[in-house]
């Protein structure tokens, strides 16, 4: 069991560890050949230039100046000037609310720090009950600040449960306060939107298939007779995995013949060769420019063939289209309804916006969907409980008295006073850390597995995953498989109904164990998210091999996003720490003060200068963080109830029955009173916006705005050094095609794909979304700039 000085040495670590990752990021950020890594966000935007021009040799990789080391640390000032609507301009809403959780943390566990530790300390160290337990139990002096140290029977736990009635009430009315801020800067958010796409667009699945007829006509007919006034168009989706391979192929080789061109500009006096065997080890040596040339052209017949294939094979396309209504009101009478007297037929919901669609799930069946979302979650629940055997590991090296028995050979090293410290104050959190480092991406396979459309979900679907993950193995696992190592010789030896009593005493023991981790996760682990150690070896790995263009360059830069598959699960357990041991051990609060005020800190200033987020689901993974932050209420209720039932307080335990049943209520009222924000569009507000729309914009051309929003991959092209070559689709003029093209949607009125002549390409979606600007003065304007980030300007009051 680790001491306070064992805890002494990790915090010494951990903080040592923090601070040299903090000062390494202050100085590596300043270098102008690590621009790129610690900025990205404002390069994409275009708001920001390399300053490595027009330097001499020296200065383009070191920073001279020497007033910039004297002001190394101004990045955290900087992170705090931002506002909260800047915030949202500059990266949207759901950066904007994430950072609202950290807040959140500040704003609960603060008030009940100071509570804790005031009353509940002396409450607790002033009875001295464990100095009286048998010897065989193995406790430290961080216990002895615990509920455990409280005698049975004691009047001193009307203290704890009225503590722990204070602290629900305060945390369900920051909740709802909470839930109320966002779900209005929500609301507002949407209001300050100009016309997207989504919002007159579902996404329809399980298509019935009739006989002698296409997907196309059969989705037209339904939809035509169905919703015969608002229906617009549709834009069905092909299963083009082959055609996405060539394509991979083909910007490979555009790249090189890039780079060889730009050697050539650089060097006329020679042309670049290369060898044409493998890996251009063997072979003749030919002209490289026209070596890729030929390549590429010849690929670009075989792209042309295999589009056309893919165009007029009717197999090709999916049972699954996305259909687009003539306004608002439509679509969310489609979204929002059953279209057929068959539950499992006609399916719609919600389209994601564009640049949100996980493509290769769309061509995953519909009958199998159930089938593997049973698969996923039993796989799921083998890998929670096969994740138990490392935890048992590392928990095994939170007790070393116990492990010496076991192990006596071990004793002389253990001994050692600096390596027992290390090995019980810093070893087990940094083994568990290591243990949960791959379970994310795993999870996120899972997820694309189960067949989920939009990444959106993916990764809401895979945080999940990653709660319960957590919440068994690394908390409830924690607790349980350390009790039963540690206690298996008092087991043995005491009569079955002391067993309850020791286990009541040993759940606030693991204590330090969570005091370590956090301070390996939650102090060195945020510290090291801001030095972006990986990040940065990549760039310049790629920077020195393989970037060959400005483009390479760009993409080399991997900003990334903030990864809500795993941070939000991660926050989510500290949440749960910081309930269950207010009232059982409140030593353990600071700790998580610390890491909420250092996680808002560096997470804001990576969502400012670093993470360009690649969706916008508009806050939508907000109830998923209350309903968890309720579920460590309950958690935290239950444990206190199962501690106190050991300690013998048959009078003041029963007090703690009515509070999980409150708790419950108060989360059922906020479900209906903020949730329907999150998962529904008011008919009378997109009443409204149709209405204002048509008012100010009575020319709209609709069609054409929506033509090609959700154009299939197939269909996109890029711009090439001749020319670019725009696919659209046009309800009204036909033009010379393939025979099949009109099958990309509805053929009556029929759908048409412009072709040039040239070899197919792609129309990229813009590298970035497009930006609106909502002018509140009435009537509202709409300023749209095509080729900006998304800006929403809007004014509302939320409290802070």
């Amino acid at each position: 069991m680790a001491t306070l000085a064992d805890i002494g040495v990790s915090a010494f670590i951990n903080i040592v560890t923090a601070f040299a990752f903090l000062l390494a990021f202050a100085l590596l950020r300043i270098q102008p050949i690590n621009d790129r890594v610690y900025y990205p966000k404002w390069y994409i935007t275009g708001d920001r230039s390399s300053p490595r021009r027009h330097r001499n040799f020296v200065a383009k990789f070191v920073n001279l100046n020497i007033k910039t080391y004297l002001t190394f640390l101004n990045w955290m000032p900087q992170a705090m000037r931002m506002t909260e609507a800047e915030i949202i301009n500059h990266a949207g809403l759901d950066s904007a609310v994430f950072l609202r959780i950290y807040i959140l943390g500040l704003k609960i566990f603060v008030p009940m720090t100071v509570l804790a530790l005031l009353i509940l300390i002396p409450v607790n160290i002033s009875s001295g009950t464990l100095s009286f337990l048998r010897k065989e139990l193995v406790t430290s002096d961080i216990d002895k600040l615990s509920i455990s140290n409280v005698r049975p029977e004691s009047i001193r736990f009307f203290f704890h449960i009225g503590l722990q009635y204070l602290f629900t009430i305060w945390t369900c009315y920051m909740l709802y306060k909470e839930y109320d801020n966002v779900a209005l800067m929500r609301l507002h958010f949407l209001a300050s939107q100009h016309r997207r796409a989504e919002q007159f667009t579902v996404v329809v699945r399980n298509v019935p298939y009739v006989p002698g007829h296409s997907v196309s006509d059969t989705i037209d007919h339904f939809f035509q007779t169905n919703h015969p006034n608002d229906y617009l168009c549709h834009q069905a989706v092909y299963n083009a995995n082959k055609y996405a391979k060539l394509m991979r192929k083909r910007e490979r080789l555009r790249n090189w013949l890039d780079y060889n061109q730009l050697k050539f500009e650089r060097h006329p006096e020679k042309r670049p060769t290369k060898k044409t065997g493998f890996l251009g080890l063997w072979g003749g040596r030919v002209d490289s420019i026209e070596y890729y040339k030929q390549h590429i052209k010849q690929l670009d017949k075989t792209l042309t063939l295999e589009r056309q294939k893919i165009v007029k094979d009717p197999k090709a396309i999916l049972p699954v289209a996305f259909v687009s209504f003539n306004s608002r009101w439509g679509a969310a009478v489609c979204a929002q309804t059953q279209q057929s007297k068959n539950p499992t037929l006609w399916l719609t919901n919600w389209a994601p916006e564009p640049r949100d669609v996980y493509w290769r799930n769309l061509a995953i069946p519909f009958v199998s969907l159930s089938i593997r979302k049973l698969l996923i979650s039993l796989t799921v629940f083998a890998l929670v409980f096969f994740y138990m055997i490392p935890i048992a590991f590392v928990q095994s090296l939170a007790n070393l008295e116990g492990l010496e028995r076991v192990a006596p050979f071990l004793r002389p090293v253990i001994e050692l006073k600096f390596i027992k410290s290390f090995l019980q104050g810093f070893l087990p959190g940094l083994a568990l850390k290591i243990f949960l480092y791959i379970l994310p991406t795993v999870l996120m396979i899972m997820s694309k597995i189960e067949g989920h459309i939009a990444m959106s979900t993916l990764e809401r679907r895979a945080s999940a995953k990653y709660y319960y993950f957590m919440l068994v193995n690394v908390f409830l696992g924690s607790i349980v498989t350390g009790t039963a190592f540690e206690q298996l010789h008092a087991f043995l030896h005491q009569s079955p109904t002391q067993i309850p009593r020791t286990i009541g005493v040993s759940i606030p023991m693991k204590a330090t164990f969570f005091i370590t981790y956090i301070m390996v996760d939650g102090w060195a682990g945020i510290a090291s998210e801001i030095l972006r150690l990986k990040p940065l070896v990549i760039f310049h790995l790629k920077n020195m091999f393989l970037v060959k263009t400005e483009r390479d360059r760009v993409k080399a830069m991997s900003p990334g996003s903030v990864d809500f598959p795993e941070t939000l699960p991660s926050l989510q357990l500290y949440f749960l720490l910081g309930l269950v041991y207010a009232v059982v051990t409140p030593i353990l609060l600071p700790f998580i003060l610390v890491f909420f005020a250092f996680a808002y800190l560096v997470y804001r200033h990576q969502i400012i200068n670093v993470y360009n987020q690649q969706y916008e689901s508009v806050a939508a993974f907000w109830p998923h963080v209350h309903s968890r932050i309720i579920a460590s209420l309950l958690i935290s209720q239950l444990l206190l109830l199962g501690l106190l039932s050991t300690k013998k307080a048959a009078n003041s335990t029963p007090l703690l029955v009515i509070l999980p049943i409150l708790t419950l209520s108060f989360h059922k009222y906020c479900k209906h009173r903020f949730e329907p924000a999150f998962r529904k569009y008011p008919l009378e507000e997109a009443m409204a916006k149709d209405i204002l729309e048509r008012t100010t914009d009575p020319n709209l051309n609709l069609k054409a705005y929506l033509a090609d929003a959700y154009l299939h991959p197939i269909f996109r092209s890029f711009e090439e050094e001749e020319e670019l070559v725009e696919v659209r689709v046009d309800k009204h003029q036909t033009h010379g095609v393939a025979p099949s093209a009109g099958e990309i949607s509805s053929p009556s009125p029929p759908h048409d794909v412009h072709h040039s002549p040239s070899p197919p390409h792609y129309v990229n979606y813009p590298s970035s979304p497009p930006q609106y600007v909502y002018h509140p003065s009435s009537p509202p304007q709409y300023v749209y700039h095509p080729s900006s980030p998304p800006r929403y300007d809007y004014r509302y009051e939320v409290e802070p």
